[in-house]
Formats: C-alpha cells, structure tokens, sequence
C-alpha cells in the first residue's frame, strides 16, 4: 500500500531539524505493510537538515557526538508512546560514507522524553559519534606551518650584514603564516575558547615573528661589536703612545729602565730572600667545553646567530612532544550549559 491517507499516522517530527524535504521521483517513495497481526510498517525517505551542537576545543583531534530526536508534535505521553524495536532498531550501511573530513565512530538509541507546560512527551533519540580525520589537516595545516617556521629559522645561517635578505625572508614567512591562520579561521564558526588549531597556529606565528625580531637583536649587537671594536683600537692606541712618552721620559732623566713593563717592573722592585718565596701548588682548573666554544666567538651578533641555530628548533621539538601528547590524550568535554 502507499496510499498513507487510508492509514492513521501519529503525527511525527524531528525536533532539531533545520531543513528538510520527501523524496518524490518518479512517485513518492513510500510503502506501508499491514501484516495479519495487526502490526503496520510504515516507510518512507526523507532528506533531513538537523543541528548540532559541537564543542571545538580540539579541532581538528575532535570526535562529535550528533543527535536525532523523534517525538510526536501534539499527542501527549497518555495517547501516544514510542518505543525502540527490539532487534536492531538503528541499521547503518556499511560502505557509508561521509563528507567534511568526518568517520562514523559509532551510533546508539536511548529515549528522550521531555516535559512541557502541555504535558509530558514520548520521544526517542539517536546518538551518532563521529571521529574527524586528522590525515587531511596534517597535509593542509600541520606539515606547511611547520615548513614555513622551518624556512623562517634559515636567516640565522645568512650573514648578519644581509640585511636586505634576512629581512625579506622574515618578513615573507610571517605574512605567509598570517594568511594560514586567517583561512584557518574563516573556515570555522566562532567561539569563545581556545581550539588546539589557534594554539598551534599561534604559536607558529610566535616562533616566525620571533625569528624577525632576533634579526633586530643581532642588528643591534652587530653595532654594539662594531663600536667597541672601534673604542678597543682607539685605546691600544693610547697605550702605545703613552708607552712611548714615558720610555723617553726615562731616558731623559737618566733611569736606564727597559722599556718592557714587565721588566720595568722587575728593576724597580726589592728583591726578596728565597727563604721568604713560598712554595705553594697551583691549581689548574679544566676549562669548561661550552665556555670555549662560545669564546670562539669573536662577537655578540654572532654568537646571537650561533645559539639561535639550537635554540629555536630545540624548544619547537619540546612544543611539539607536549602538544601532540597533550591533545592526543585529552577526552572530548562537552559544551557549557
């Protein structure tokens, strides 16, 4: 039979449904079976809109629990009750597939009835989990912020005097991640907390635009060497000269010194009994491996340049061990009521 006018039909809705319509072609895709028992089956395919509410705390390493809620629009609890079939009341295909990055994790049935100010209301429910797939971001977000922060840590291989390339290249990286993380953000509603995406593309913006202002500190060193370099020359400079003056002042006056201090100062001092010397031992100290290598370094900009080189990657491998440990491992909550 599809006459469904010949039939007493309960009057059925979707409570959050948004947009919905029957399917038509070539005739209206319906059927109702009435079998000797008296038990009716009464089929029919619809196309439903529902909503959805989704807690986006981490997006995209989120799992989404979706609801269906089938009640009756006026028939009270007293008159009309609905009730889950015993044996499979929810049957799912199995080649389902699902668009915007998302698999069927798993489904339930529970009820749901509901009291109002009209009565009590028969209703029942389906949970649908759904398990975002996180190979698609990886490829489109992950692997390109990490590349872009990547190529941002190659000024600190340039000359410090590059400046026109060191800048450029800082500059490029971070309106290359300002443009990622404004995609990213007009792809999803707004809300008011933080998602695990915002954490990860904030602080790859930080590391970009911290690599841009390491330039300006290695800027600023780079003078700073330059004028002590030069206040270094002036004063060997006067030292000379003044080593000079007074070698001939003691030759004028009639001192025959030498005119090494060193043993300038060894004439001019009273000599001392070698029972007064006393013997002591020395100790030598190790110098530290780290201190020597930082001392090869002739100047602070450098040396800037020099630690940069580990630190950077260093702490972006630490942030990466606690961001996927963090996320990977945290449970979905739910939405504040």
């Amino acid at each position: 039979m599809t006459d469904a006018s010949r039939v007493w039909m309960p009057d059925t809705f979707f409570r959050n449904e948004k947009i919905g319509s029957f399917h038509t072609i070539l005739q209206p895709n319906l059927y109702i079976r009435i079998f000797p028992d008296g038990t009716v089956l009464y089929s029919i395919r619809v196309s439903l809109t529902c909503a959805c509410s989704m807690h986006l705390a981490l997006f995209p390493l989120d799992e989404q629990t979706c609801h269906l809620f089938v009640a009756s629009y006026g028939w009270t609890k007293s008159d009309l009750v609905y009730e889950w079939y015993e044996k499979g009341p929810v049957q799912i295909p199995g080649n389902l597939s699902l668009p915007g990055g998302f698999n069927l994790g798993g489904y339930g049935n529970q009820y749901c009835d509901v009291k109002t100010a009209t009565g009590e209301y028969s209703c029942l429910q389906v949970d649908l989990m759904f398990a975002r797939q996180l190979s698609f971001f990886i490829v489109t977000v992950y692997i390109p912020c990490s590349m872009t922060v990547s190529v941002s840590w190659m000024s600190f291989w340039l000359d410090h005097k590059a400046v026109p390339a060191r800048v450029a290249l800082g500059v490029t990286t971070l309106l290359a991640m300002s443009t990622t993380q404004a995609s990213i953000q007009n792809s999803l509603p707004p809300v008011a907390y933080t998602k695990a995406i915002d954490v990860w593309s904030g602080v790859c913006v930080f590391f970009v635009f911290s690599a841009l202002l390491e330039y300006a500190l290695v800027n600023y060193a780079s003078r700073s060497d330059a004028q002590r370099s030069v206040k270094q020359k002036e004063r060997k400079k006067q030292e000379l000269e003044r080593q000079v003056f007074n070698g001939d002042g003691y030759e004028e006056g009639g001192f025959p010194m030498s005119m090494d201090p060193l043993m300038r100062r060894m004439e001019g001092s009273h000599m001392m009994p070698p029972s007064a010397v006393i013997h002591h031992r020395i100790s030598v100290r190790r110098p530290n491996k780290l201190s020597l290598w930082v001392k090869n370094f002739q100047f602070q900009a450098k040396k800037i340049d020099v630690f940069s080189r580990v630190f950077f990657p260093f702490v972006f491998a630490i942030f990466n061990v606690w961001y996927w440990s963090y996320y990977l491992t945290r449970k979905q909550g739910k939405p504040v009521k």
